[in-house]
């Protein structure tokens, strides 16, 4: 046999292209959802960081820590495993989603808080200044600045 005939065998493919599809469809899901609602998250565990009470913040570095230092494969395989014996069953997808979703929050959490921290305090007193609360100046000041 040739190593053409071996490697480029079209007839395998043919059969195995609906399942190679199939794999490219989820995987193109799980890191949309994985993507948006890491961010979304990261972004809220950031602001809870900086700028909550202090039993909050702890919360938050301790999550922040944790989660980045445990590998992405021994945290699904907790969520995948371990959970069911705590009374919750996640189908393979979802125990993906949530633990590419955990982590892609503690990461984001660390690049938004750098982000934030960059911006000149200048910001922070020229919106109070214009009588911006916390939420407004936050929302239009700031995290503009940071996300870029």
């Amino acid at each position: 046999m040739r190593a053409v005939d071996i490697f480029f065998n079209f007839s395998v493919l043919e059969r195995a292209l609906p399942m190679l599809l199939r794999g490219l469809w989820y995987t193109l899901s799980l890191g949309v959802t994985a993507i948006v609602l890491g961010s979304v998250l990261g972004g809220l565990i950031c602001l809870l960081r900086l700028y909550a009470p202090r039993p909050f913040r702890l919360l938050a570095v301790l999550y922040i820590d944790l989660v980045r230092a445990v590998p992405v494969l021994v945290l699904l395989i907790l969520i995948y495993y371990a959970l069911p014996f705590g009374g919750i069953t996640l189908s393979s997808f979802q125990a993906a989603a949530a633990a590419l979703t955990l982590v892609l929050a503690a990461f984001t959490a660390e690049v938004v808080r750098a982000g934030i921290q960059a911006v000149p305090k200048g910001q922070f007193e020229a919106a109070s200044a214009l009588g911006l609360r916390f939420w407004p100046t936050m929302r239009k000041v700031i995290l503009p600045q940071a996300i870029r």
